[in-house]
């Protein structure tokens, strides 16, 4: 509902603002749409106020009135969008310096801002633009590290989903091999005990049948002999001799039916230590690295193996910038950490012409450079040499190209030893009082790669 001072500007019809006003011959004007509502409900085009009957269906849009009506809302708007002082309602055309707040003239005068400091709006406002230009500053900083760790979390995410469906379908494929040798041999076993069914049920048939016959025959002498029995004396005297050597004949017989040893299906064969038989035979399929390679940790240029037994050189790889990954050097560490004991694992670097391979503890900066806890054997630019970091590399004249090397890790005794597998010669040992976790490591930019070699596996059994 308009307010006193927007009469003028009022529809009669509506009391709202005119839209689009019309005028009528008696000059009474109206919105363009309520004098059309307000006409289909009356039988005779009249003037809603004065009620005098008008000669124009469509009246004129009063342009003057429009422009008016225009000008007022614009104006409303205006004033709508100015601040005024909640207090005072005047104008707000200073700026108190102490309560860091703008203020009206009637405010400046008030016992809440005596004695203190302003300034005009137009003035103060830049400054202040100035300073809050300033303390955005830090904050876009902060935004920008936060939208690229955003990004990281998004890529790390994304790998990690990639990480999960190619480790997914790696153990199927693993456990497809275990599923088809059980099955063939679970197949095998089966055939094994079908052929012993068949041979001995072959076996009981033969003697069954062989021994009706004998059942036949027999039957058949002892009728003919309870014949003889009732006989006539002459008669029976006369036939008892061969009465007598046809029963002789018969007793042989029950011997040859008797079943020998072994007619029995032989379970202890097929059952017994059933699951043990099949876990030692299965050692013939199966292979275990005493070292396997985390590849979380691989320098973006190094290329793991699907088994991560194995790395070689690569082009630049979009892994995500986690805290394990290396970023200076070319290294992809070990999944498992020494703190006691011995430890050996085999590398093969056939033709590699560059490596480096070792230990390296827990705490190594694996981002940037650094110049300890780092224990290694290297080959480079023809050279094998080994050396503690920081200390200098110390040559080592080997008459024969190397194949593979043993490392030997003692962590107690504090000694890394390399050595030849193939010759079992002693290539050098590196000392040092360990006192963290040690991981191995694995070294190289060349294409070749170099794989730490699975160990034979025995099954042993305890008495």
């Amino acid at each position: 509902m308009a307010s006193r001072s927007e009469e003028d500007y009022c529809c009669p019809v509506c009391h709202d603002i005119f839209r689009v006003p019309v005028v009528l011959s008696c000059s009474h004007s109206f919105c363009k749409d309520c004098l059309s509502t307000w006409w289909k409900a009356k039988p005779l085009c009249e003037c809603p106020v004065c009620k005098r009957r008008s000669s124009m269906v469509n009246p004129p849009v009063s342009l003057v009135l429009k422009n008016l009506c225009e000008a007022f809302v614009q104006e409303q708007d205006r004033r709508a969008l100015e601040i005024l002082c909640s207090v005072h309602s005047e104008k707000l055309k200073l700026f108190c310096l102490d309560h860091q707040q703008p203020t009206c003239l009637v405010c400046r005068d008030s016992e809440k801002h005596t004695n203190h400091k302003f300034s005009p709006v137009d003035e103060a406002a830049p400054k202040h633009r100035e300073k809050l230009q300033a303390t955005l500053k830090p904050l876009k900083k902060n935004l920008n590290v936060l939208e690229r760790v955003q990004g990281k979390l998004s890529k790390t995410a994304e790998h990690i989903n990639v990480q999960a469906r190619q480790t997914e379908t790696q153990i199927k494929k693993q456990f497809q091999k275990l599923h088809k040798f059980l099955e063939e041999e679970e197949q095998a076993r089966m055939a094994a005990l079908k052929q012993e069914e068949e041979q001995k049920m072959q076996m009981i048939t033969v003697k069954m049948d062989a021994l009706g016959v004998k059942i036949a025959a027999l039957s058949d002498t002892i009728r003919t002999t309870e014949k003889e029995l009732r006989a006539e004396d002459v008669s029976f005297l006369q036939n008892y001799k061969a009465t007598v050597e046809s029963i002789q004949r018969q007793h042989p017989l029950l011997e040859e039916s008797q079943l020998g040893p072994g007619a029995l299906i032989d379970k202890a064969k097929h059952l017994g230590n059933l699951t043990f038989n099949i876990w030692n035979k299965m050692k013939e399929m199966i292979s275990y690295t005493p070292v396997i390679l985390d590849p979380n940790t691989t320098n973006l240029e190094l290329i793991v193996s699907d088994d991560m037994t194995n790395a070689r050189g690569g082009e630049k790889q979009n892994l995500p910038d986690n805290p394990e990954r290396f970023d200076d050097y070319y290294i992809v560490q070990g999944s498992e950490s020494f703190n006691s004991g011995t430890h050996t694992w085999d590398v093969e670097v056939g033709i590699n012409t560059f490596w480096s391979i070792g230990v390296l503890v827990e705490s190594f900066q694996r981002k940037g450079p650094t110049q300890t806890g780092l224990w290694e054997m290297r080959f480079h630019k023809g050279e094998y040499s080994a050396r503690a970091l920081p200390a200098a590399a110390t040559d080592l004249r080997l008459q024969r190209k190397l194949k593979r090397i043993r490392m030997s890790l003692d962590w107690s005794r504090g000694k890394l030893t390399f050595s030849d597998p193939d010759t079992n010669t002693l290539l050098h040992t590196l000392k040092h009082t360990f006192t963290e976790r040690l991981f191995p490591y694995i070294s190289t930019v060349d294409k070749v790669p170099l794989k730490i070699l699975p160990t034979k596996v025995c099954v042993s059994k305890q008495v």
